[in-house]
């Protein structure tokens, strides 16, 4: 639903101003080329956090410690 409303706002530019919207849509690849080292840097360290999570809280787990629900 998110790529309809992306779209119908695409469109709506395209109306209101074509140079701006043809830009955009040039310039959106090299954008998304250009984000891609951070979004891997990111689910990097959410990957490394989530270890540090789980060494921590081991003691807890093997002594049987349960999680409210």
């Amino acid at each position: 639903m998110s790529s309809f409303f992306t779209f119908i706002g695409w469109l709506i530019l395209l109306v209101l101003c074509w140079p701006l919207a043809l830009l955009a849509l040039i310039l959106w690849p090299i954008v998304w080329l250009l984000s891609l080292p951070f979004r891997l840097i990111g689910i990097t360290f959410e990957a490394v956090f989530a270890l540090l999570r789980a060494i921590l809280f081991l003691p807890a787990r093997i002594l049987g410690h349960r999680t409210r629900k």
